[in-house]
């Protein structure tokens, strides 16, 4: 079986390059040709050697995921949902902005953690998802959004892993992936604008801090440990002060000098002023001057197994005003995609009744794709 070199991040082709009797600097041509040309046809990269051009042909492809569908939405957002076998599939979103292109990306086939407000939760996990799957979402989406906009500038200027799964439970494939993303000679993402989102996986948050320091978001939701226990079971293994001792340890490294909380607006649940107050003293008891932080409310996307609704706009406002008036950053979250299920916790692969997963993919498979004009983005 031959190897799909989007498994790889550059030293990892560099390696795989040796072990074909090839110099590394053949692993940087290869790693351009790949990643900023979107090329897959070794025929195409017409400064290799033939030689080692007919030697890819025999151990290595170059393959993205099979799309399903693709959607867009009267916002310009973009959702694909990508086939990863085994009945399995997961969602990408493109969220174009005047002065961005975001990319969400999926880390594994639904999640583990089982955050009562999230749809992926619900639909229960079926496996990690390799660098490669992890990576074809960014090589489809920025190749494809290169050919539709008509153009050979770079489309995605920031990635989040913020799709489905939790990210720092698949560590091993998210490193290479993250190092690809960020090279000069594959994507050149600044630090600063690649974002890993995780529900406080405490040990991996300090190994990440080692291996691949990027721009870190924490889904905190609650103030305080029984309410989040509820919200977010993973807090039951890693509670608030372990975590948040380990946001402040991550700091030393992180190219932003804060970090960021997600933190879902839920009706009645965790929205009262006290809850803000709250807040407040929690981030106040860590470091001298408190943990540098910046807080990001998410209006909630209800959705029947959750049986949680979404937060009054007025109510979230005032949450805000509390926290910014104690000299917190804080900034309400816009929706965007809510029209095609691809708003923040609605992610879950269209794979609900996972006894019925391959009937849905094959009717999925039938239905055209969605065409993209380039002025909706």
């Amino acid at each position: 079986m031959t190897a799909n070199l989007l498994e790889f991040d550059l030293e990892g082709l560099a390696v795989f390059c040796e072990g074909l009797g090839e110099k590394r600097f053949r692993a940087t041509q290869l790693f351009r040709w790949i990643h900023q040309r979107g090329a897959s046809d070794f025929d195409q990269m017409t400064d290799l050697a033939k030689s080692l051009r007919e030697k890819l042909k025999t151990s290595a492809h170059i393959a993205a995921l099979p799309v399903i569908s693709q959607h867009a939405s009267a916002d310009g957002t973009i959702k694909w949902l990508f086939d990863v076998g085994d009945g399995n599939a997961v969602e990408a979103v493109f969220i174009p902005e005047d002065d961005r292109g975001t990319l969400c990306v999926s880390s594994q086939a639904g999640c583990a953690v089982g955050c009562r407000f999230c749809s992926t939760g619900h639909q229960g996990f079926s496996r990690n998802l390799s660098t490669a799957e992890i990576l074809a979402q960014l090589w489809f989406a920025e190749h494809f959004l290169r050919k539709h906009l008509n153009t050979d500038g770079r489309v995605i200027s920031n990635v989040v892993m913020m799709g489905m799964g939790e990210p720092l439970q698949n560590y091993s494939a998210l490193v290479p992936a993250l190092k690809a993303m960020l090279d000069d000679h594959g994507y050149g993402l600044s630090r600063r604008r690649v974002t890993v989102s995780t529900s406080g996986v405490v040990p991996m948050i300090d190994r990440l801090a080692q291996d691949c320091p990027v721009a870190l978001a924490v889904s905190l939701h609650a103030p305080f440990d029984d309410l989040r226990d509820n919200l977010v079971p993973l807090n039951r293994k890693y509670p608030l002060d372990e975590l948040l001792q380990a946001c402040t340890r991550y700091l030393a490294a992180a190219p932003r000098d804060f970090i960021t909380f997600e933190y879902c607006m839920l009706d009645g649940v965790n929205d009262q002023p006290e809850h803000a107050h709250q807040l407040i003293d929690l981030v106040r008891k860590h470091g001298h001057d408190g943990l540098r932080c910046k807080f990001n409310l998410i209006p909630f996307n209800p959705f029947p197994a959750s049986g949680l609704l979404r937060s009054p706009l007025a109510r979230v406002q005032s949450f805000a005003k509390i926290l910014s008036d104690a000299g917190l950053v804080t900034t309400v979250r816009k929706t965007r995609g809510d029209d095609i299920d691809a708003a923040c916790g609605q992610l879950a692969g269209d794979v609900k009744d996972r006894t019925r997963v391959q009937d849905r993919i094959a009717l999925q498979r039938t239905i055209p794709l969605v065409p993209v004009a380039a002025d909706s983005l």
